[in-house]
């Protein structure tokens, strides 16, 4: 199919229903869909399935800003679920739509005038989304109720049954994947913009290694003895997506260009790129991500932190944190002689917009000084207008190969089988430009900030590059939750070094001033400075006039055990008070 008609179909509008209503199940789910003369034909069935895409994918802003979740980003303030009194009020009542428009085409699509094969493939497609629905769901809520098929309004016990546990849940969701990977079909899509069979594969090893490691690290759920069930399948899963050599890291050879390559592309890097949400900048389908990143007042100002950033390790592969003094070097020298990746990531040094001017790190649209650079685009223009045409990424072969690492580290593989290492881990140091050296001991600095509850020095590792190679890819704070390490969002949000207040200093190494922290506005500023009040409230230095940047230290950031999982809202209850509600809440 034609790429240009991918981005454009429209395919079917849905009804929109409420769940509030008891009737909803049993709603025709498209407009002036007649099911005696539809699902006729093959290119029906690719029809209707087509619009899952618009129903389930997220606009790319959405992929990329949800990981202002993330315990390394700092923003505007704390979400209320971080920072706030947080209840099942506050929660919003499920949606079951999507999940009643794919059930419902499970539930007509088995025409046997059609080929099998198509059938097959389009039912796998069904439960390949049917698998996401149920999956963000169990990442929201632990059990939840699993329907299969469409109900009447007349099914009250379906309707109004309790929830089921999540061990049975997602058996039925790893059901859902085996048959989308053994039907879907294996063409290659070099417009990175279908479900295929290999990006089905991709799914089943993100699912299996999230729900395995949940199940290791969350004791209370008593399900320990099936987690390496499940990181086996993970495991098994992203040896497939590699042994096909349908994909490979993109590398050009020139690692101070191509990560970053990867995320401000119009048209996909295929060779990498598995699945991504395509824009287009002649078709005018944008997206507003530069002018969110680099907006004083319509984003919320996003920034890395300094504790995330001191991960990144040296050219050389040696952990910059041992480096003496390393957490108060001034930025121009953290930045050099580091990961290629990190100059891809943030402002750095020498950064020029696409009219060659200086572009350092700006303080009007980050607080740490972190600026992220990742998806926004060099054209000053986008900074105020929401024309962004680079395709944001869903999944990556990186992925798939750090899923793999993951895996084997947390099964035991990597301490035994070097190549796994070598295939994993030292591939994407390599596209990077740093030496994939595998580690000597544990990095103390990971154990201390971050793992303390971790000794093996591989899997530190792991999670280090994981971190680094997927930042701002909309997975970190799924990593936090199922490592059972949500109280690292309560860590302070800091940023660079700062020597002295009221001094000048050069962010961009090229010689001339960018900045300085001041307690007021100078009556006279000079021009290129830009001027940062230290109001000793919601901004601070950690030693008073001089340190970290330490901002919003105001923030009671909390996060309790029940927040693992989100309440059932109040509304829902109230509809179906059989559901109960989640523990602590």
């Amino acid at each position: 199919m034609n790429i240009k008609f991918k981005i454009g179909i429209l395919g079917f509008v849905a009804f929109a229903f409420s769940s509030c209503s008891k009737d909803f199940l049993d709603r025709e789910p498209f407009d002036k869909l007649v099911p005696s003369t539809y699902f006729n034909t093959e290119a029906d069935l690719q029809l209707y399935t087509n619009s899952f895409y618009q129903q389930f994918i997220p606009a790319g802003l959405d992929i990329v800003q949800a990981d202002e979740m993330g315990e390394y980003t700092s923003k505007n303030n704390s979400p209320t679920f971080i920072a706030g009194n947080f209840s099942p009020v506050d929660q919003s009542a499920w949606s079951w739509t999507k999940l009643r428009n794919v059930n419902y085409f499970l539930s007509k699509y088995n025409n046997p005038a059609i080929p099998e094969e198509a059938r097959n493939h389009y039912a796998g497609i069904a439960r390949f989304y049917r698998a996401m629905f149920y999956f963000d769901m169990v990442k929201d809520y632990g059990d939840v109720p699993w329907y299969s098929q469409t109900l009447s309004t007349e099914d009250n016990e379906q309707l109004y049954k309790p929830r089921d546990p999540r061990a049975v849940v997602m058996d039925s969701v790893l059901a859902d994947l085996n048959f989308a990977v053994a039907n879907i079909r294996d063409i290659k899509d070099n417009t990175s913009s279908t479900v295929t069979k290999w990006v089905a594969l991709g799914l089943k090893s993100r699912i299996c290694l999230f729900e395995g490691t949940y199940r290791k690290y969350h004791d209370e759920l008593n399900l320990q003895n099936t987690a390496d069930k499940w990181l086996t399948e993970a495991f098994n899963a992203s040896k497939e997506v590699i042994d096909s050599k349908q994909y490979n890291l993109y590398s050009t050879g020139a690692p101070e260009l191509d990560y970053r390559t990867l995320f401000i592309s119009e048209n996909p890097v295929s060779t990498e790129v598995m699945w991504s949400n395509v824009h287009n900048n002649s078709l005018k389908r944008w997206h507003n991500i530069t002018w969110k990143f680099n907006s004083a007042t319509y984003g919320a100002r996003w920034g890395l932190n300094k504790q995330f950033i001191n991960t990144y390790l040296k050219i050389d592969g040696s952990r910059f944190t041992d480096k003496p003094g390393f957490d108060e070097i001034a930025f121009v020298e953290e930045m050099k002689g580091r990961d290629p990746r990190l100059a891809q990531t943030v402002r750095s040094l020498g950064y020029t917009r696409s009219d060659g001017s200086a572009a350092p790190p700006n303080f009007g649209y980050t607080f740490t000084g972190y600026h992220i650079l990742k998806f926004s685009l060099d054209d000053k223009r986008l900074d105020g207008v929401g024309e962004g045409y680079n395709s944001i990424t869903m999944m990556r072969y990186a992925e798939i190969l750090l899923n793999y690492a993951e895996a084997g580290a947390e099964l035991g593989k990597l301490v035994t089988d070097e190549s796994i290492w070598n295939e994993t881990i030292g591939a994407l140091r390599t596209r990077a430009g740093v030496d994939p050296k595998m580690p000597a001991v544990a990095d103390g600095y990971l154990q201390q900030i971050y793992f303390p509850e971790i000794s093996d020095k591989y899997l530190l590792e792991v999670r280090r590059e994981r971190g680094i190679e997927l930042v701002y890819e909309g997975l970190r704070y799924d990593d936090l939750m199922r490592w059972k390490k949500g109280r690292l969002l309560e860590m302070p949000w800091k940023g660079i070094y700062v020597p002295a207040m009221d001094q000048e200093m050069d962010l961009d190494g090229n010689g001339s001033p960018d900045v300085s922290f001041v307690s007021k506005t100078p009556a006279s500023p000079k021009a290129g400075v830009s001027y940062v009040v230290i109001d000793g409230t919601a901004s601070k230095l950690s030693q008073g006039t001089k340190g970290h940047i330490i901002w919003r230290d105001d923030e009671d950031r909390q996060f309790d055990d029940k927040k693992y999982l989100r309440p059932i809202s109040n509304t829902d209850l109230v509809i179906n008070p059989n559901l109960g509600q989640n523990p602590g809440w």
